[in-house]
Protein backbone atom coordinates (compact mmCIF):
# COMPACT_ATOMS: atom_id res chain seq x y z
CA UNK A 1 0.00 0.00 0.00
CA UNK A 2 2.76 2.37 1.12
CA UNK A 3 4.82 1.70 -2.10
CA UNK A 4 2.17 2.06 -4.06
CA UNK A 5 0.97 5.56 -2.45
CA UNK A 6 4.35 6.99 -3.58
CA UNK A 7 4.48 6.05 -6.73
CA UNK A 8 0.87 7.99 -7.25
CA UNK A 9 2.01 11.13 -6.04
CA UNK A 10 5.35 10.99 -8.13
CA UNK A 11 2.73 10.92 -11.22
CA UNK A 12 0.73 13.83 -9.68
CA UNK A 13 3.85 16.07 -9.41
CA UNK A 14 5.19 15.30 -13.00
CA UNK A 15 1.19 16.01 -14.73
CA UNK A 16 1.44 19.33 -12.68
CA UNK A 17 4.91 20.56 -13.76
CA UNK A 18 3.73 19.27 -17.38
CA UNK A 19 0.63 21.64 -17.40
CA UNK A 20 2.67 24.49 -16.72
CA UNK A 21 3.53 27.30 -19.90
CA UNK A 22 7.07 26.79 -21.13
CA UNK A 23 6.64 30.13 -23.60
CA UNK A 24 8.63 32.24 -21.35
CA UNK A 25 11.76 30.27 -21.16
CA UNK A 26 11.75 30.11 -25.02
CA UNK A 27 11.31 33.87 -25.35
CA UNK A 28 13.86 34.67 -22.87
CA UNK A 29 16.52 32.23 -24.58
CA UNK A 30 15.73 33.66 -28.47
CA UNK A 31 16.13 37.01 -26.97
CA UNK A 32 19.80 36.27 -25.85
CA UNK A 33 20.79 35.98 -29.40
CA UNK A 34 22.08 38.65 -31.65
CA UNK A 35 19.67 40.94 -33.92
CA UNK A 36 22.17 40.26 -36.57
CA UNK A 37 21.74 36.30 -36.25
CA UNK A 38 17.91 36.68 -36.37
CA UNK A 39 18.28 39.15 -39.80
CA UNK A 40 20.07 36.41 -41.76
CA UNK A 41 17.72 34.00 -40.50
CA UNK A 42 14.38 35.27 -41.33
CA UNK A 43 15.49 38.21 -44.11
CA UNK A 44 18.53 37.33 -45.51
CA UNK A 45 16.35 34.89 -48.45
CA UNK A 46 14.29 37.39 -48.86
CA UNK A 47 16.66 39.89 -49.78
CA UNK A 48 18.50 38.73 -53.18
CA UNK A 49 20.35 42.14 -53.72
CA UNK A 50 22.54 41.68 -50.98
CA UNK A 51 25.87 39.64 -51.39
CA UNK A 52 28.95 38.38 -50.69
CA UNK A 53 31.66 41.95 -50.28
CA UNK A 54 34.02 42.42 -52.55
CA UNK A 55 37.12 41.24 -51.79
CA UNK A 56 39.13 44.00 -53.24
CA UNK A 57 37.38 46.77 -50.99
CA UNK A 58 35.74 45.16 -48.53
CA UNK A 59 32.43 46.96 -48.17
CA UNK A 60 29.58 45.54 -48.67
CA UNK A 61 26.94 47.02 -51.66
CA UNK A 62 23.97 46.28 -53.15
CA UNK A 63 23.83 46.09 -56.97
CA UNK A 64 21.38 49.59 -56.55
CA UNK A 65 24.21 51.50 -54.35
CA UNK A 66 26.58 50.36 -57.03
CA UNK A 67 24.76 51.63 -59.49
CA UNK A 68 24.25 54.89 -58.25
CA UNK A 69 28.36 54.90 -56.35
CA UNK A 70 29.21 54.36 -60.41
CA UNK A 71 26.73 57.40 -61.64
CA UNK A 72 28.75 59.37 -58.92
CA UNK A 73 32.16 58.72 -59.72
CA UNK A 74 31.51 58.66 -63.66
CA UNK A 75 30.29 61.95 -63.24
CA UNK A 76 33.50 63.09 -60.89
CA UNK A 77 35.74 61.99 -63.69
CA UNK A 78 33.88 63.56 -65.91
CA UNK A 79 34.26 66.67 -64.27
CA UNK A 80 38.00 66.54 -64.30
CA UNK A 81 37.50 65.96 -68.05
CA UNK A 82 38.40 62.18 -67.79
CA UNK A 83 36.05 60.08 -70.31
CA UNK A 84 35.14 57.37 -68.58
CA UNK A 85 34.11 55.47 -71.33
CA UNK A 86 36.59 52.37 -70.88
CA UNK A 87 35.92 51.79 -66.85
CA UNK A 88 32.01 50.02 -67.70
CA UNK A 89 33.14 46.84 -67.15
CA UNK A 90 36.42 47.98 -64.91
CA UNK A 91 35.36 47.02 -60.81
CA UNK A 92 35.85 50.48 -59.39
CA UNK A 93 35.93 51.68 -55.70
CA UNK A 94 32.86 52.16 -53.82
CA UNK A 95 32.95 55.79 -53.05
CA UNK A 96 34.11 59.29 -55.27
CA UNK A 97 36.42 59.94 -52.26
CA UNK A 98 38.68 56.74 -53.18
CA UNK A 99 38.95 57.70 -57.00
CA UNK A 100 39.97 61.42 -55.91
CA UNK A 101 42.39 59.75 -53.92
CA UNK A 102 43.68 57.80 -57.30
CA UNK A 103 43.22 60.75 -59.46
CA UNK A 104 45.20 63.08 -56.57
CA UNK A 105 48.28 60.62 -56.55
CA UNK A 106 48.15 59.87 -60.78
CA UNK A 107 48.51 64.26 -60.93
CA UNK A 108 51.29 64.51 -58.08
CA UNK A 109 53.51 62.15 -60.19
CA UNK A 110 53.07 65.10 -63.26
CA UNK A 111 50.66 62.86 -65.20
CA UNK A 112 47.94 65.17 -66.63
CA UNK A 113 44.50 64.39 -68.08
CA UNK A 114 45.54 63.80 -71.20
CA UNK A 115 47.77 61.09 -70.18
CA UNK A 116 44.93 59.82 -67.77
CA UNK A 117 43.07 59.87 -71.09
CA UNK A 118 45.41 57.73 -72.84
CA UNK A 119 45.07 54.94 -70.60
CA UNK A 120 42.52 55.08 -68.27
CA UNK A 121 42.49 51.76 -66.85
CA UNK A 122 44.97 53.24 -64.71
CA UNK A 123 42.54 54.38 -62.59
CA UNK A 124 41.34 50.72 -61.66
CA UNK A 125 44.57 50.28 -59.43
CA UNK A 126 44.21 50.88 -56.37
CA UNK A 127 47.14 53.01 -54.19
CA UNK A 128 48.20 51.41 -51.52
CA UNK A 129 47.69 47.70 -52.84
CA UNK A 130 49.42 48.62 -56.91
CA UNK A 131 50.85 52.00 -57.17
CA UNK A 132 53.06 52.91 -53.92
CA UNK A 133 54.24 48.58 -54.20
CA UNK A 134 55.47 49.42 -58.00
CA UNK A 135 56.83 53.05 -57.74
CA UNK A 136 58.59 52.06 -54.73
CA UNK A 137 60.21 49.17 -56.79
CA UNK A 138 61.23 51.63 -59.47
CA UNK A 139 62.83 53.70 -57.51
CA UNK A 140 64.39 50.95 -55.58
CA UNK A 141 65.74 49.50 -59.06
CA UNK A 142 67.64 53.19 -59.94
CA UNK A 143 64.51 55.06 -61.76
CA UNK A 144 64.95 58.11 -59.74
CA UNK A 145 61.60 59.75 -58.31
CA UNK A 146 61.16 62.91 -60.39
CA UNK A 147 61.49 60.50 -63.05
CA UNK A 148 58.46 58.22 -62.15
CA UNK A 149 56.05 60.05 -63.87
CA UNK A 150 57.51 60.31 -67.24
CA UNK A 151 57.85 56.22 -66.76
CA UNK A 152 54.68 56.19 -66.06
CA UNK A 153 53.46 57.96 -68.58
CA UNK A 154 55.38 55.60 -71.22
CA UNK A 155 54.67 52.52 -69.74
CA UNK A 156 51.22 52.77 -67.48
CA UNK A 157 50.46 49.06 -67.73
CA UNK A 158 53.13 48.73 -65.15
CA UNK A 159 50.60 49.61 -62.48
CA UNK A 160 49.01 46.40 -63.01
CA UNK A 161 51.93 44.51 -62.35
CA UNK A 162 53.17 42.38 -58.97
CA UNK A 163 56.45 43.05 -57.98
CA UNK A 164 57.67 39.59 -57.31
CA UNK A 165 55.98 37.62 -59.62
CA UNK A 166 56.51 39.94 -62.83
CA UNK A 167 58.70 42.66 -62.45
CA UNK A 168 61.83 41.15 -60.14
CA UNK A 169 61.95 38.15 -62.35
CA UNK A 170 63.10 40.46 -65.51
CA UNK A 171 65.16 42.94 -63.91
CA UNK A 172 66.88 39.23 -62.47
CA UNK A 173 67.40 38.23 -66.04
CA UNK A 174 68.71 41.35 -66.90
CA UNK A 175 71.25 40.75 -63.77
CA UNK A 176 72.08 37.38 -65.18
CA UNK A 177 73.37 38.87 -69.13
CA UNK A 178 75.70 41.13 -67.01
CA UNK A 179 73.97 44.72 -67.25
CA UNK A 180 75.23 46.51 -64.48
CA UNK A 181 73.29 46.91 -61.38
CA UNK A 182 73.61 51.16 -61.92
CA UNK A 183 72.35 50.71 -65.55
CA UNK A 184 69.02 48.74 -64.81
CA UNK A 185 66.96 52.10 -64.17
CA UNK A 186 68.53 53.66 -67.10
CA UNK A 187 67.93 50.37 -69.38
CA UNK A 188 64.23 50.22 -68.38
CA UNK A 189 63.78 53.45 -68.61
CA UNK A 190 64.51 53.14 -72.48
CA UNK A 191 62.76 50.83 -73.50
CA UNK A 192 59.87 50.13 -70.39
CA UNK A 193 58.32 47.52 -72.24
CA UNK A 194 60.58 45.28 -71.08
CA UNK A 195 59.07 44.95 -68.13
CA UNK A 196 55.86 42.89 -69.46
CA UNK A 197 58.18 40.41 -71.57
CA UNK A 198 57.90 36.56 -71.09
CA UNK A 199 61.31 35.29 -70.13
CA UNK A 200 61.18 32.63 -71.79
CA UNK A 201 60.08 34.09 -75.35
CA UNK A 202 61.45 37.08 -77.56
CA UNK A 203 64.26 38.26 -75.19
CA UNK A 204 66.12 34.58 -74.57
CA UNK A 205 65.90 33.67 -78.45
CA UNK A 206 67.57 37.21 -79.42
CA UNK A 207 70.05 36.76 -76.85
CA UNK A 208 71.04 33.11 -77.83
CA UNK A 209 71.13 33.81 -81.76
CA UNK A 210 73.36 36.61 -81.17
CA UNK A 211 75.75 34.37 -79.19
CA UNK A 212 75.33 31.61 -81.98
CA UNK A 213 77.05 34.07 -84.97
CA UNK A 214 79.74 34.88 -82.83
CA UNK A 215 79.37 37.30 -80.29
CA UNK A 216 81.03 37.20 -76.91
CA UNK A 217 78.31 36.53 -73.95
CA UNK A 218 80.51 39.25 -71.57
CA UNK A 219 79.33 41.97 -74.31
CA UNK A 220 75.50 40.86 -74.34
CA UNK A 221 74.82 43.40 -71.51
CA UNK A 222 76.95 46.22 -72.47
CA UNK A 223 75.29 45.72 -75.75
CA UNK A 224 71.23 45.91 -73.96
CA UNK A 225 72.72 49.22 -71.96
CA UNK A 226 73.24 50.78 -75.23
CA UNK A 227 70.37 49.06 -76.98
CA UNK A 228 67.86 47.36 -75.12
CA UNK A 229 65.60 47.19 -77.76
CA UNK A 230 67.08 44.23 -79.49
CA UNK A 231 65.53 41.93 -76.73
CA UNK A 232 62.40 42.79 -78.13
CA UNK A 233 63.58 41.57 -81.74
CA UNK A 234 62.34 38.17 -82.98
CA UNK A 235 65.07 36.21 -84.68
CA UNK A 236 63.16 35.25 -87.40
CA UNK A 237 61.61 38.35 -88.86
CA UNK A 238 64.21 40.82 -87.59
CA UNK A 239 67.11 39.85 -86.57
CA UNK A 240 68.71 36.80 -89.04
CA UNK A 241 67.33 38.65 -92.12
CA UNK A 242 69.35 41.14 -91.53
CA UNK A 243 72.58 39.49 -90.49
CA UNK A 244 72.31 37.19 -93.68
CA UNK A 245 71.89 39.97 -95.20
CA UNK A 246 75.43 41.49 -94.42
CA UNK A 247 77.00 37.75 -94.71
CA UNK A 248 76.09 37.83 -98.54
CA UNK A 249 77.93 41.22 -98.92
CA UNK A 250 81.20 39.98 -97.77
CA UNK A 251 81.36 40.42 -94.21
CA UNK A 252 81.83 37.12 -92.39
CA UNK A 253 79.87 36.55 -88.91
CA UNK A 254 82.97 37.30 -87.04
CA UNK A 255 83.05 40.84 -88.08
CA UNK A 256 79.47 41.60 -87.94
CA UNK A 257 80.05 40.17 -84.41
CA UNK A 258 82.42 42.55 -83.33
CA UNK A 259 80.08 45.09 -85.15
CA UNK A 260 77.41 44.24 -82.86
CA UNK A 261 79.36 44.47 -80.02
CA UNK A 262 80.38 47.71 -80.55
CA UNK A 263 77.24 49.30 -82.25
CA UNK A 264 74.42 46.79 -80.82
CA UNK A 265 72.11 49.95 -82.78
CA UNK A 266 72.93 48.47 -86.27
CA UNK A 267 69.80 45.69 -85.89
CA UNK A 268 67.36 48.25 -85.02
CA UNK A 269 67.82 49.70 -88.67
CA UNK A 270 65.08 48.37 -91.61
CA UNK A 271 66.24 46.00 -94.06
CA UNK A 272 63.92 46.50 -96.68
CA UNK A 273 63.27 50.17 -95.92
CA UNK A 274 66.81 51.67 -95.36
CA UNK A 275 69.53 48.61 -95.60
CA UNK A 276 68.91 47.59 -99.09
CA UNK A 277 68.64 50.98 -100.90
CA UNK A 278 71.41 52.06 -99.33
CA UNK A 279 73.70 49.90 -100.50
CA UNK A 280 72.06 49.37 -103.84
CA UNK A 281 72.62 53.67 -103.77
CA UNK A 282 76.15 52.87 -103.16
CA UNK A 283 77.01 50.93 -106.01
CA UNK A 284 75.13 53.38 -107.79
CA UNK A 285 77.39 56.11 -107.17
CA UNK A 286 80.28 54.13 -107.88
CA UNK A 287 81.38 52.07 -105.23
CA UNK A 288 82.51 48.63 -106.34
CA UNK A 289 80.03 45.55 -104.75
CA UNK A 290 83.90 43.60 -104.08
CA UNK A 291 84.24 47.18 -101.20
CA UNK A 292 81.17 47.10 -99.95
CA UNK A 293 82.10 44.80 -96.81
CA UNK A 294 84.91 46.63 -96.65
CA UNK A 295 82.69 50.55 -96.97
CA UNK A 296 80.17 48.68 -93.84
CA UNK A 297 83.01 47.30 -91.70
CA UNK A 298 84.59 51.07 -91.63
CA UNK A 299 81.58 52.70 -91.03
CA UNK A 300 78.50 50.51 -90.02
CA UNK A 301 76.47 53.78 -89.26
CA UNK A 302 76.20 54.34 -93.22
CA UNK A 303 73.74 51.50 -93.22
CA UNK A 304 71.33 53.51 -91.58
CA UNK A 305 71.85 57.19 -92.90
CA UNK A 306 69.69 59.15 -95.59
CA UNK A 307 72.62 58.37 -97.65
CA UNK A 308 71.23 59.39 -101.51
CA UNK A 309 70.96 62.96 -100.13
CA UNK A 310 74.25 62.97 -98.67
CA UNK A 311 76.38 61.55 -101.23
CA UNK A 312 74.57 63.29 -104.04
CA UNK A 313 75.76 66.97 -101.90
CA UNK A 314 78.87 65.62 -101.15
CA UNK A 315 79.62 64.22 -104.90
CA UNK A 316 78.51 67.77 -105.94
CA UNK A 317 80.72 69.58 -103.48
CA UNK A 318 83.93 67.53 -104.24
CA UNK A 319 83.35 68.26 -108.20
CA UNK A 320 82.89 72.00 -107.81
CA UNK A 321 85.33 73.13 -105.29
CA UNK A 322 87.99 69.86 -105.01
CA UNK A 323 87.79 69.33 -108.57
CA UNK A 324 87.21 65.68 -108.10
CA UNK A 325 85.44 63.18 -110.73
CA UNK A 326 82.51 61.08 -110.10
CA UNK A 327 84.52 58.45 -110.19
CA UNK A 328 87.30 59.53 -108.05
CA UNK A 329 84.56 60.27 -105.15
CA UNK A 330 83.89 57.02 -105.52
CA UNK A 331 87.09 55.78 -104.57
CA UNK A 332 86.86 58.78 -101.62
CA UNK A 333 83.96 56.94 -100.30
CA UNK A 334 85.27 53.74 -100.65
CA UNK A 335 88.81 54.52 -98.84
CA UNK A 336 86.81 56.72 -96.00
CA UNK A 337 83.30 56.30 -96.20
CA UNK A 338 82.74 58.76 -93.02
CA UNK A 339 83.13 61.07 -95.52
CA UNK A 340 79.52 61.37 -96.54
CA UNK A 341 78.97 62.66 -93.20
CA UNK A 342 81.54 65.25 -92.61
CA UNK A 343 80.77 69.00 -92.64
CA UNK A 344 82.32 71.25 -95.75
CA UNK A 345 83.81 73.61 -93.97
CA UNK A 346 85.68 70.55 -92.18
CA UNK A 347 87.12 69.52 -95.84
CA UNK A 348 88.14 72.50 -96.95
CA UNK A 349 90.23 73.42 -94.01
CA UNK A 350 93.18 71.14 -95.16
CA UNK A 351 92.44 71.62 -98.93
CA UNK A 352 93.08 75.29 -98.23
CA UNK A 353 96.12 74.20 -96.36
CA UNK A 354 97.80 72.54 -99.31
CA UNK A 355 96.65 75.19 -101.67
CA UNK A 356 98.14 77.37 -99.72
CA UNK A 357 101.66 75.95 -99.82
CA UNK A 358 101.82 76.18 -103.34
CA UNK A 359 100.52 72.90 -104.50
CA UNK A 360 98.65 73.21 -107.21
CA UNK A 361 94.43 71.84 -107.16
CA UNK A 362 94.66 69.58 -109.55
CA UNK A 363 97.83 67.80 -107.22
CA UNK A 364 95.56 68.48 -103.68
CA UNK A 365 92.56 66.88 -105.88
CA UNK A 366 94.93 63.79 -106.09
CA UNK A 367 96.32 63.82 -103.06
CA UNK A 368 92.68 63.51 -101.51
CA UNK A 369 91.65 60.79 -103.79
CA UNK A 370 94.55 59.05 -102.68
CA UNK A 371 94.45 59.61 -98.91
CA UNK A 372 90.87 60.67 -98.07
CA UNK A 373 92.13 60.86 -94.10
CA UNK A 374 93.77 64.52 -94.78
CA UNK A 375 90.34 65.64 -94.72
CA UNK A 376 89.59 64.68 -91.24
CA UNK A 377 93.44 66.01 -89.97
CA UNK A 378 93.58 68.93 -87.59
CA UNK A 379 95.65 72.00 -90.06
CA UNK A 380 97.35 72.61 -86.49
CA UNK A 381 99.09 69.10 -86.82
CA UNK A 382 99.51 69.42 -90.72
CA UNK A 383 101.56 72.52 -90.49
CA UNK A 384 104.11 70.82 -87.52
CA UNK A 385 104.66 67.56 -90.40
CA UNK A 386 104.52 70.31 -93.29
CA UNK A 387 107.48 72.43 -91.89
CA UNK A 388 109.51 69.73 -90.53
CA UNK A 389 109.58 68.16 -93.78
CA UNK A 390 110.38 71.58 -95.78
CA UNK A 391 113.21 72.60 -93.29
CA UNK A 392 114.45 69.70 -91.47
CA UNK A 393 114.44 67.07 -94.44
CA UNK A 394 114.23 69.86 -97.43
CA UNK A 395 112.61 67.28 -100.02
CA UNK A 396 110.46 68.77 -102.61
CA UNK A 397 106.64 69.02 -102.68
CA UNK A 398 106.54 66.38 -105.40
CA UNK A 399 106.85 64.17 -102.76
CA UNK A 400 104.06 64.94 -100.20
CA UNK A 401 101.81 64.50 -103.89
CA UNK A 402 103.35 61.31 -104.12
CA UNK A 403 103.02 60.25 -100.84
CA UNK A 404 100.13 62.21 -98.68
CA UNK A 405 100.03 59.40 -96.36
CA UNK A 406 103.13 61.30 -94.72
CA UNK A 407 100.46 63.98 -92.74
CA UNK A 408 98.77 61.17 -90.94
CA UNK A 409 101.31 59.87 -89.55
CA UNK A 410 102.72 61.03 -85.78
CA UNK A 411 105.35 63.55 -86.11
CA UNK A 412 106.68 62.73 -82.63
CA UNK A 413 106.56 59.33 -82.52
CA UNK A 414 107.28 58.24 -86.11
CA UNK A 415 108.62 60.50 -88.41
CA UNK A 416 110.89 62.09 -86.40
CA UNK A 417 112.78 59.39 -84.63
CA UNK A 418 112.92 57.39 -87.87
CA UNK A 419 114.41 60.17 -89.70
CA UNK A 420 117.19 60.63 -87.42
CA UNK A 421 118.09 56.83 -87.50
CA UNK A 422 118.05 57.06 -91.47
CA UNK A 423 120.15 60.11 -91.22
CA UNK A 424 122.78 58.97 -88.69
CA UNK A 425 123.24 55.72 -91.03
CA UNK A 426 123.86 57.92 -94.36
CA UNK A 427 120.74 56.14 -95.87
CA UNK A 428 118.02 57.95 -98.32
CA UNK A 429 114.83 56.75 -99.31
CA UNK A 430 111.31 57.64 -100.08
CA UNK A 431 108.59 58.93 -97.57
CA UNK A 432 106.86 55.84 -98.21
CA UNK A 433 109.93 53.19 -97.53
CA UNK A 434 110.16 55.48 -94.27
CA UNK A 435 107.16 55.43 -92.29
CA UNK A 436 104.71 53.42 -94.18
CA UNK A 437 105.68 50.44 -92.16
CA UNK A 438 105.78 48.48 -88.72
CA UNK A 439 108.57 49.04 -85.84
CA UNK A 440 109.78 45.61 -86.75
CA UNK A 441 109.55 46.13 -90.05
CA UNK A 442 111.72 49.15 -90.35
CA UNK A 443 114.61 47.93 -87.99
CA UNK A 444 114.48 44.66 -90.86
CA UNK A 445 115.14 47.41 -93.46
CA UNK A 446 118.07 48.72 -91.17
CA UNK A 447 119.83 46.00 -90.10
CA UNK A 448 119.57 44.85 -94.44
CA UNK A 449 118.37 41.08 -93.57
CA UNK A 450 116.95 41.07 -96.85
CA UNK A 451 116.72 43.75 -100.18
CA UNK A 452 113.40 45.80 -100.40
CA UNK A 453 113.03 47.55 -104.34
CA UNK A 454 111.13 50.37 -104.34
CA UNK A 455 107.21 50.45 -105.43
CA UNK A 456 104.42 51.56 -106.09
CA UNK A 457 103.17 53.27 -102.59
CA UNK A 458 101.05 50.93 -100.55
CA UNK A 459 97.62 51.29 -99.98
CA UNK A 460 96.33 52.71 -97.00
CA UNK A 461 92.82 51.61 -95.40
CA UNK A 462 91.86 53.69 -92.19
CA UNK A 463 92.36 51.18 -89.58
CA UNK A 464 93.50 47.82 -91.53
CA UNK A 465 96.47 46.57 -92.99
CA UNK A 466 98.41 48.10 -94.87
CA UNK A 467 99.05 46.15 -98.46
CA UNK A 468 102.65 46.36 -99.89
CA UNK A 469 102.46 46.29 -103.74
CA UNK A 470 105.43 44.22 -105.48
CA UNK A 471 106.61 42.60 -101.80
CA UNK A 472 106.19 39.06 -100.84
CA UNK A 473 108.40 39.08 -98.12
CA UNK A 474 106.52 39.70 -94.72
CA UNK A 475 106.69 39.36 -91.34
CA UNK A 476 105.18 36.78 -89.55
CA UNK A 477 103.33 39.40 -87.00
CA UNK A 478 102.21 40.84 -90.81
CA UNK A 479 100.65 37.71 -92.16
CA UNK A 480 96.93 37.95 -91.21
CA UNK A 481 93.75 36.20 -93.01
CA UNK A 482 91.48 39.21 -94.87
CA UNK A 483 88.32 38.27 -91.89
CA UNK A 484 91.16 39.58 -89.53
CA UNK A 485 92.00 42.22 -91.66
CA UNK A 486 88.15 43.70 -91.16
CA UNK A 487 88.02 42.56 -87.70
CA UNK A 488 91.08 44.89 -86.97
CA UNK A 489 89.12 47.70 -89.36
CA UNK A 490 86.19 47.61 -87.03
CA UNK A 491 87.99 47.39 -83.88
CA UNK A 492 90.27 50.20 -84.43
CA UNK A 493 87.51 52.82 -85.91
Amino acid sequence: MVTRRKLLNLLSTITLNASQPLLPRRADAFQRFPKTLRVYGTQASKLPEYEMPSVTWGVIQGRKEKLVSRVIIFDYLKGLGIIPDELHDLELPSTVEVMRERVEFLQKLGLTVDDINNYPLMLGCSVRKNMIPVLGYLEKIGIARPKLGEFVKNYPQVLHASVIVELAPVVKFLRGLDVEKDDIGYVLQKYPELLGFKLEGTMSTSVAYLVSIGVNPRDIGPMVTQYPYLLGMRVGTVIKPLIDYLVSLGLPKKVLARMLEKRAYILGYDLEETVTPNVECLVSFGVRRECLASVIAQYPQILGLPLKAKLSSQQYFFSLKLKVEPEGFARVVEKMPQVVSLHQHVIMKPVEFLIGRTIPAQDVASMVVQCPQLMALRVELMKNSYYFFKSEMGRPLKELVEFPEYFTYSLESRIKPRYQRLKSKGIRCSLNWMVNCSDQRFEERLQGHYIETESVGPRFCMGGKLELPGNDIVSDEEEESDDEVLYRRTVSL
